[in-house]
Protein backbone atom coordinates (compact mmCIF):
# COMPACT_ATOMS: atom_id res chain seq x y z
CA UNK A 1 0.00 0.00 0.00
CA UNK A 2 1.46 3.74 -0.84
CA UNK A 3 2.58 5.37 1.91
CA UNK A 4 1.73 8.61 -0.08
CA UNK A 5 -1.71 9.61 -0.78
CA UNK A 6 -2.86 11.33 -4.26
CA UNK A 7 -5.87 12.92 -5.14
CA UNK A 8 -6.89 11.92 -8.71
CA UNK A 9 -7.25 15.06 -10.33
CA UNK A 10 -5.12 17.64 -12.47
CA UNK A 11 -3.22 20.37 -11.15
CA UNK A 12 -0.36 23.25 -11.60
CA UNK A 13 2.53 22.15 -9.71
CA UNK A 14 3.08 25.90 -7.27
CA UNK A 15 4.57 26.15 -3.86
CA UNK A 16 1.02 24.97 -2.11
CA UNK A 17 1.27 21.12 -4.60
CA UNK A 18 4.39 20.29 -3.49
CA UNK A 19 2.86 17.48 -1.82
CA UNK A 20 0.99 16.52 -4.50
CA UNK A 21 3.74 17.10 -7.14
CA UNK A 22 6.05 14.35 -4.74
CA UNK A 23 3.25 12.04 -4.72
CA UNK A 24 2.81 12.21 -8.23
CA UNK A 25 6.56 11.49 -9.13
CA UNK A 26 6.57 8.69 -6.48
CA UNK A 27 4.58 6.34 -8.54
CA UNK A 28 7.68 6.29 -11.22
CA UNK A 29 8.96 3.07 -9.43
CA UNK A 30 12.70 3.66 -9.28
CA UNK A 31 15.76 2.09 -7.60
CA UNK A 32 17.50 2.10 -4.48
CA UNK A 33 20.63 3.28 -4.92
CA UNK A 34 23.81 4.66 -2.74
CA UNK A 35 26.56 7.14 -4.02
CA UNK A 36 29.93 7.28 -2.67
CA UNK A 37 32.82 9.92 -2.64
CA UNK A 38 35.93 10.36 -0.52
CA UNK A 39 35.96 13.84 1.41
CA UNK A 40 38.73 15.47 3.80
CA UNK A 41 36.57 14.22 6.27
CA UNK A 42 36.60 10.27 5.18
CA UNK A 43 34.56 8.50 3.63
CA UNK A 44 30.91 9.67 2.84
CA UNK A 45 27.68 8.06 1.42
CA UNK A 46 24.16 9.41 0.80
CA UNK A 47 20.98 7.52 -0.40
CA UNK A 48 19.20 8.32 -3.77
CA UNK A 49 16.77 7.53 -6.33
CA UNK A 50 17.43 10.25 -8.51
CA UNK A 51 19.74 8.33 -11.08
CA UNK A 52 19.27 7.31 -14.54
CA UNK A 53 21.13 6.45 -17.41
CA UNK A 54 22.31 9.21 -19.99
CA UNK A 55 24.33 7.82 -22.77
CA UNK A 56 25.91 4.49 -24.32
CA UNK A 57 28.75 6.05 -26.05
CA UNK A 58 30.37 7.75 -24.21
CA UNK A 59 28.77 5.50 -21.05
CA UNK A 60 27.54 8.23 -18.88
CA UNK A 61 24.93 8.63 -15.79
CA UNK A 62 23.52 10.82 -13.47
CA UNK A 63 22.28 11.84 -10.18
CA UNK A 64 21.09 14.39 -8.27
CA UNK A 65 21.60 15.78 -4.83
CA UNK A 66 19.61 17.86 -3.49
CA UNK A 67 21.05 21.44 -2.55
CA UNK A 68 19.43 21.27 0.80
CA UNK A 69 21.22 18.32 2.20
CA UNK A 70 24.30 19.00 4.09
CA UNK A 71 26.22 16.41 1.72
CA UNK A 72 25.37 18.41 -1.54
CA UNK A 73 28.28 20.66 -1.18
CA UNK A 74 30.90 17.25 -0.67
CA UNK A 75 28.98 15.12 -3.35
CA UNK A 76 29.00 18.51 -5.77
CA UNK A 77 32.63 18.63 -5.23
CA UNK A 78 34.12 15.56 -5.72
CA UNK A 79 36.24 14.16 -8.63
CA UNK A 80 35.04 10.65 -8.31
CA UNK A 81 31.96 8.63 -7.15
CA UNK A 82 30.85 5.18 -7.27
CA UNK A 83 27.03 4.93 -7.75
CA UNK A 84 25.55 1.55 -6.11
CA UNK A 85 22.30 -0.06 -6.82
CA UNK A 86 21.35 -1.51 -3.79
CA UNK A 87 20.27 -5.12 -2.93
CA UNK A 88 17.30 -6.34 -1.27
CA UNK A 89 19.42 -7.29 1.42
CA UNK A 90 21.05 -4.15 2.17
CA UNK A 91 18.15 -2.59 3.44
CA UNK A 92 19.88 -1.62 6.83
CA UNK A 93 22.86 0.33 4.16
CA UNK A 94 20.64 2.24 2.41
CA UNK A 95 18.72 3.06 4.96
CA UNK A 96 22.29 3.80 7.37
CA UNK A 97 22.86 6.41 4.48
CA UNK A 98 19.47 8.05 4.64
CA UNK A 99 20.38 8.70 8.42
CA UNK A 100 24.03 9.56 8.27
CA UNK A 101 26.52 10.11 5.89
CA UNK A 102 29.48 7.98 7.44
CA UNK A 103 27.19 5.29 8.17
CA UNK A 104 30.12 2.66 7.18
CA UNK A 105 30.05 0.42 10.12
CA UNK A 106 28.95 -3.06 9.59
CA UNK A 107 28.88 -2.04 5.86
CA UNK A 108 31.30 -4.30 3.63
CA UNK A 109 32.91 -2.00 1.53
CA UNK A 110 36.86 -1.06 0.36
CA UNK A 111 38.62 1.70 -1.25
CA UNK A 112 38.85 1.78 -4.69
CA UNK A 113 41.95 2.82 -6.94
CA UNK A 114 40.60 6.28 -6.74
CA UNK A 115 39.67 6.15 -2.89
CA UNK A 116 36.47 6.00 -3.59
CA UNK A 117 34.39 3.77 -1.03
CA UNK A 118 32.74 1.10 -3.04
CA UNK A 119 30.09 -1.25 -1.32
CA UNK A 120 30.45 -4.81 -1.63
CA UNK A 121 27.71 -7.52 -3.44
CA UNK A 122 25.48 -4.96 -4.33
CA UNK A 123 23.61 -6.08 -7.68
CA UNK A 124 25.66 -3.43 -9.77
CA UNK A 125 27.64 -1.09 -9.15
CA UNK A 126 29.31 2.22 -11.26
CA UNK A 127 32.78 3.97 -10.51
CA UNK A 128 32.66 7.13 -12.25
CA UNK A 129 34.19 10.40 -12.36
CA UNK A 130 32.52 13.89 -13.25
CA UNK A 131 32.00 14.67 -16.11
CA UNK A 132 29.61 17.73 -15.26
CA UNK A 133 27.68 19.74 -13.01
CA UNK A 134 24.44 21.40 -13.78
CA UNK A 135 22.67 23.68 -11.84
CA UNK A 136 19.16 22.90 -11.93
CA UNK A 137 16.71 24.44 -9.14
CA UNK A 138 16.81 22.69 -5.59
CA UNK A 139 19.47 19.62 -7.21
CA UNK A 140 22.62 19.70 -8.90
CA UNK A 141 22.31 17.09 -11.40
CA UNK A 142 25.86 15.44 -11.27
CA UNK A 143 26.93 13.59 -15.09
CA UNK A 144 29.29 11.27 -14.09
CA UNK A 145 31.66 8.84 -16.59
CA UNK A 146 31.41 5.30 -16.13
CA UNK A 147 34.75 4.00 -16.02
CA UNK A 148 34.03 0.55 -13.95
CA UNK A 149 31.28 -1.40 -13.56
CA UNK A 150 30.46 -4.47 -11.30
CA UNK A 151 27.74 -6.91 -11.47
CA UNK A 152 26.64 -9.02 -9.17
CA UNK A 153 23.22 -12.00 -9.26
CA UNK A 154 22.05 -9.78 -6.34
CA UNK A 155 18.38 -9.01 -6.25
CA UNK A 156 17.89 -5.15 -6.85
CA UNK A 157 15.61 -3.17 -4.36
CA UNK A 158 13.23 -1.25 -5.69
CA UNK A 159 11.21 2.30 -4.45
CA UNK A 160 7.41 3.69 -5.06
CA UNK A 161 5.36 5.98 -3.40
CA UNK A 162 7.09 5.82 -0.29
CA UNK A 163 7.62 2.31 0.16
CA UNK A 164 10.44 -0.15 -0.72
CA UNK A 165 9.94 -3.73 -2.73
CA UNK A 166 11.53 -5.95 -5.27
CA UNK A 167 11.10 -7.69 -8.45
CA UNK A 168 11.51 -11.47 -8.88
CA UNK A 169 14.60 -11.52 -11.56
CA UNK A 170 13.40 -12.80 -14.93
CA UNK A 171 15.99 -16.14 -14.70
CA UNK A 172 13.89 -16.77 -11.71
CA UNK A 173 10.59 -16.50 -13.30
Amino acid sequence: MPKTQLTAGTFTPSPETQHDMRAALGLFATGVTVVTANSPLGPMGITVNSFTSVSMDPPLILWCPAKSSKRHDTFAGASNFALHIMGEDQDDVARGFVRAADAFDGVDWVPSDRDVPLIQSCPARFECHIRDRIDAGDHTVIIGHVDRVTVTRAVPRVFMSGAWGAFLHPEDL
